[in-house]
């Protein structure tokens, strides 16, 4: 698939295939594996299978409007882009790339605390919407250190990601040797060699490093670490609720709270004043076996719907499956591997190409749905097969 060009790619499968073709294994599957047996990464996808969406004829369908707001913030479109570490792994424009493309599509964007561009590099960069996301550190200090970084960066939102107290177990990680930043080892070293154009670009670029927490900590910057092992050193694994409140005090602005799978944490998230909630199991990199977030959207939209934002993050492949979760009462949807795919494909380019494919496939189906706005989106517009 080395052969594949940009303009090639139809879906995000494709996006895939020529993301794999252009990046070394360990980096590939770093972005495209999951947790155990990969169960829940299969059944994210899979869950929108379950649900059709009902059109109805003879409608003005003739402009389309697929603006929104969220977190406050006017976008172009109900899906953006969600939290991914480490993009410059990639891609050497890394961060820079997947933000210019998001801001020139009018999408939101987020920005992880793993990143390899800096908070005030991005905060100078694009004045579009955009979130940063935090993890508990069991050095606290540096949690609210970054809160007041995004607070000068002029940063809209901010997210706390509270489902990785302790990586799950990513096999694919370990059977590949990922580390960062990567390692030339005999086993690894001939996935390196077929790529060359990738090593090329990694060595006459800026050197890797996590940007956001430069000087912090030599784990993951100057030495070679597991993602396992760098999350398991520095994340507190007796993370509350009460830190929680905290760091949506601290901040004073819109809060998105990261990593909700259940009623009650939902129920949890209203009460200590968070802004918004996103139903995701990490991409099914962490607990395998849990539900997919679409599975989920009914009965907390049911409970806490009107009182919160809920975002669905995860699974998105295809824009009937936003269609699909905005119908169930969903605000917005969110999603990182489809434009990591883009990213490792062909850069700041590739990014926008899955940006819009993500916008005309949402544009056409609503003209087949007959609606023309996002607010005609509602549970009469969905079935369960």
């Amino acid at each position: 698939m080395s052969f594949m060009k940009i303009n090639n790619c139809h879906n995000i499968d494709d996006f895939r295939l020529m993301a794999k073709s252009r990046i070394p294994a360990p980096l590939f599957h770093y972005i495209d594996g999951g947790a155990d047996d990969e169960a829940t990464l299969k059944r994210n996808t899979a869950a929108f299978d379950d649900y059709d969406l009902i059109p109805n004829g003879l409608a003005d369908v003739s402009k389309i409007d697929l603006s929104t707001t969220i977190l406050g913030e006017k976008v172009s479109s109900p899906l953006f882009l969600s939290p991914t570490g480490m993009n410059r792994l990639f891609n050497h424009a890394g961060e820079v790339a997947t933000s210019l493309a998001a801001e020139k599509y009018g999408y939101y964007y987020s920005l992880s605390t793993l990143s390899s561009v800096s908070i005030e590099e991005i905060g100078r960069l694009t004045k579009a919407p955009k979130m940063f996301q935090i993890y508990i550190h069991k050095d606290r200090g540096l949690t609210y250190e970054l809160i007041e970084r995004c607070k000068e960066a002029k940063f809209t939102s901010l997210c706390l990601t509270i489902d990785t107290i302790v990586a799950g177990n990513r096999e694919r990680d370990l059977r590949t040797g990922m580390t960062m930043p990567p390692k030339f080892t005999p086993s690894s070293l001939l996935s390196f060699a077929m790529r060359p154009r990738w090593v090329y670009n990694y060595l006459t670029h800026e050197s890797f490093k996590l940007a956001n927490l430069e000087g912090k900590t030599e784990k993951g910057s100057k030495e070679s670490i597991s993602v396992i092992d760098y999350l398991n050193s520095q994340f507190d694994t007796n993370l509350r609720w009460e830190d929680a409140q905290k760091a949506v005090e601290a901040w004073g602005g819109p809060f998105a709270i990261k990593g909700i799978m259940s009623v009650e944490d939902a129920k949890r998230a209203v009460d200590i004043g968070a802004s918004a909630i996103m139903i995701s199991n990490h991409g099914g990199r962490q607990l395998d076996s849990s539900p997919a977030p679409f599975d989920l959207i009914s009965d907390i939209v049911n409970t806490v719907g009107g009182k919160i934002e809920i975002i669905c993050d995860g699974g998105i492949r295809r824009g009937t499956h936003v269609l699909k979760a905005l119908a169930l009462g969903a605000n917005a949807c969110s999603m990182g591997r489809p434009y990591l795919y883009g990213l490792a494909a062909s850069g700041q380019t590739g990014v926008e190409a899955v940006l819009s494919n993500f916008d005309a496939e949402l544009k056409r189906n609503m003209m087949l749905m007959g609606i023309n706005n996002l607010s005609q989106l509602n549970r009469s517009k969905i079935r369960k097969r």
